[in-house]
């Protein structure tokens, strides 16, 4: 373990695994199935129990509590679940990460996501990579969150639903159905139009972009409902991107997709 920095007050199983170069704050507790990835710093009176497996250089602020077992009035505690914590993530102060709750499963989170003050992850959600999560958002259990989403501070997510790729939520807003990839979303189950700055800022073409506004004006703006707004795009040339979009909306069946805020700022639309 070369080069480990553990506080004389922290409480550090002698079953858990420690990496290289890791530092543990004052007053932690470290569980005897945890493992911590090299160059991982655990700040003070961090809590990481039952089954956690952390990547390298993960950042831990102080209280966060991570391994919990759920908020799940149909979990037993003899089941074996776990968190599952890629690499070069930050997970700030007094967030909180909870296990899985089914048999066997797991809350995942991939790589390089930043996790804001009070941040709490529901049992078996599944945060993608480059995601962020602000201040105070709750997720519920189930939720998935795609790469490079944003989620706005103070957000409510309910369980079950799924946040698309480079989505972007307003804070202070809820949201029960889910948010297809690459779109602004905002107040209650709203959506307000394409996240055209997000686009641009992550190198997508001009062509890309374009296309996928076609496909939100065919899904949103054309007066086809769901079903013929897909059999209509089928017909028609999307690239990749545009492509995810209407994957995305035919896949979202369980709780659908949310509707758009008639109204919106027309410049976030076209």
């Amino acid at each position: 373990m070369g080069d480990v920095k553990i506080h004389p007050t922290a409480l550090v199983d002698p079953g858990a695994r420690i990496g290289a170069e890791v530092e543990i704050g004052p007053f932690s507790t470290i569980g005897p199935e945890v493992v911590v990835g090299d160059k991982t710093i655990v700040q003070s009176h961090v809590v990481i129990e039952g089954e956690v497996t952390t990547g390298t250089g993960n950042f831990i602020g102080h209280g966060a509590v991570i391994g919990a077992p759920p908020q799940d009035l149909s979990f037993s505690p003899e089941r074996k679940t776990r968190v599952e914590i890629g690499n070069e993530n930050i997970i700030r102060e007094y967030c909180t990460i909870h296990r899985g709750s089914p048999e066997g499963s797991a809350t995942t989170i991939g790589d390089k996501n930043f996790l804001m003050t009070a941040a709490h992850l529901g049992h078996n959600c599944a945060i993608g990579d480059n995601v962020i999560i602000a201040n105070n958002c709750l997720l519920g259990g189930h939720v998935r969150v795609d790469n490079r989403a944003f989620l706005g501070g103070g957000g409510v997510f309910h369980q079950h639903m799924r946040i698309g790729r480079l989505a972007l939520t307003q804070g202070a807003s809820g949201f029960s159905k889910d948010i297809p990839p690459f779109l602004i979303a905002a107040e209650i189950n709203y959506v307000f139009g394409v996240n055209i700055i997000g686009l641009r800022r992550a190198g997508f073409s001009g062509r890309d972009r374009d296309e996928i506004k076609a496909a939100f004006k065919l899904v949103y703006l054309s007066g086809l409902n769901i079903s013929q707004a897909l059999e209509k795009a089928a017909t028609m040339k999307f690239g990749a991107p545009a492509r995810e979009f209407l994957d995305f909306v035919a896949n979202a069946k369980k709780r659908g997709i949310c509707p758009l805020k008639r109204g919106a700022n027309e410049e976030l639309v076209i």
